[in-house]
């Protein structure tokens, strides 16, 4: 096979995995960005779940820090 077309090829390939390397980053940061701006609990609704207590007898959970 002549070289020139060889060297097209590996071109073709190189931008067609560039191509998809782009589309996915672009994905995962669309993902990322709308991650950080919604909230992980509405805080309505944050009243309603139960909290961690402590046990008098054993004392777990340790208390945070």
């Amino acid at each position: 096979m002549p070289p020139i077309i060889v060297l097209a090829l590996g071109a073709l390939a190189a931008g067609a995995i560039v191509s998809r390397v782009v589309k996915e980053v672009r994905r995962i940061n669309s993902e990322l960005d709308r991650a950080k701006t919604g909230r992980a609990i509405d805080p309505v609704r944050r009243e309603v779940l139960r909290t961690l207590r402590r046990d008098p007898r054993s004392g777990w959970p340790p208390p945070t820090r």
